[in-house]
């Protein structure tokens, strides 16, 4: 367990090292390929808390972020029809290119990750991945209850 930390780290450096390619075509930064991918992939989370929320950033990287794909015209925004305070996002037809790429990049990142491992060791890996996911979110709930 003590190189989990760094097994994550390493993986976000490879899949960072994955999507340079886009980052440099389209000058996007880092966030604002996360933000892409993050509307493009969850119909329904749609609002820049969703995307800091989700993805654990900071609301101030995550509204540098929208507002940059804004002004790029990838992004637009609408307030919501009950509550105006609520602001969605919606992906334009402009970043359908970037979707695309990044889908394509995804598929090679996860081959990679994946390469050289049987069904079996997968399917292993995924439920090994769920227990600990549990394990991290019940700890969390155990941690904001205690604080409260």
């Amino acid at each position: 367990m003590k190189g989990l930390l760094l097994l994550y780290r390493r993986i976000q450096k490879l899949y960072d090292r994955h999507m340079d390619d886009i980052r440099k075509n389209f000058s996007l930064s880092r966030i604002e390929i996360t933000i892409i991918s993050f509307l493009h992939n969850n119909p329904g989370l749609d609002t820049a808390g969703d995307i800091a929320e989700y993805r654990m950033l900071s609301k101030g990287n995550v509204s540098q972020g929208v507002e940059a794909l804004i002004q790029k015209g990838y992004l637009e925004r609408f307030p919501d029809s009950e509550d105006r305070r609520r602001v969605h996002l919606s992906l334009t037809s402009q970043a359908t290119e970037i979707v695309h790429q990044i889908d394509e990049v995804k598929e090679g990142f996860y081959k990679t990750l994946s390469e050289g491992l049987t069904d079996s060791e997968l399917r292993q890996y995924q439920s090994i991945t769920e227990k600990i996911t549990e394990n991290v979110l019940n700890g969390l709930e155990s941690r904001c209850n205690s604080n409260e």
